[in-house]
């Protein structure tokens, strides 16, 4: 599905910024927490400014190019820049303007599951492989991405566990058992007069998703730890 201006607050906010315009405040809230600023200078991030985790994960990206969910496109530009090739992905037809005007060389708007090529690297940074919503929808996500795969591609990833959010101060963790993932986040975002519809988004621990991924045909290597319940992780096609 491609996200047009009326109900796009990121992309909104990402086409007022670029273009020099004032900014009002882009909000996000979840069932979890309070209505929370997101900064939008910080989707227009340079390599310097950076964490840890992206550097290291932009490091291995090689070859064929798919930057998923891109934005403003901090990652395809940094990349492109390195002379490498990078096809910027986005169904934000705000933010593909916006990326095109930035200078990256190609930009694709359409809806991730929809999309078709062939690469040898797939980027799911600021975790992107939340895009699948739901642990149930994460194997889907990963028969999409094989049909996206060249031989011996990868997916670079992060994530984070959400574990924290629920654990006391003496260590003990209150997760419903019987409910649904605890990493299952339903979110809202506005910006101005402008409010996205709930989305849902995945936020997946370590352990989860190197098992999903055995289970569909994937090896998963964890690649480097955050300061906070984050990581960065590759998938590779079993042999």
């Amino acid at each position: 599905m491609i996200i047009e201006p009326a109900n796009d607050p990121m992309g909104q906010a990402i086409d007022d910024f670029f273009n020099g315009r004032k900014t009002a405040k882009l909000l996000n809230s979840t069932q979890y927490t309070c209505e929370d600023e997101f900064p939008i200078d910080y989707l227009f991030r340079t390599w310097d400014e950076m964490p840890k985790i992206e550097k290291t994960m932009l490091n291995l990206a090689q070859g064929d190019i798919l930057d998923v969910g891109a934005a403003a496109g901090a990652h395809s530009l940094h990349l492109q820049e390195k002379g490498l090739h990078v096809t910027a992905l986005d169904n934000s037809r705000l933010s593909a303007n916006v990326m095109k005007a930035r200078g990256i060389q190609n930009v694709e708007l359409c809806d991730f599951f929809d999309y078709k090529g062939k690469f040898d690297t797939i980027l799911l940074l600021m975790n992107g492989i939340g895009i699948c919503g739901t642990l149930d929808k994460l194997p889907y996500l990963l028969k999409h991405c094989k049909t996206l795969l060249k031989p011996n591609a990868q997916i670079l990833f992060d994530s984070s566990d959400l574990i924290y959010l629920f654990t006391d101060d003496d260590g003990s963790c209150e997760i419903d058992l019987n409910g649904s993932y605890y990493g299952e986040v339903i979110y809202k975002m506005r910006y101005r007069r402008i409010h996205s519809n709930p989305f849902k988004w995945l936020y997946v621990d370590y352990e989860t998703i190197a098992s999903v991924a055995k289970e569909n045909g994937f090896n998963c290597e964890l690649i480097v730890n955050g300061d906070h319940f984050d990581y960065g992780a590759k998938l590779t096609l079993k042999d």
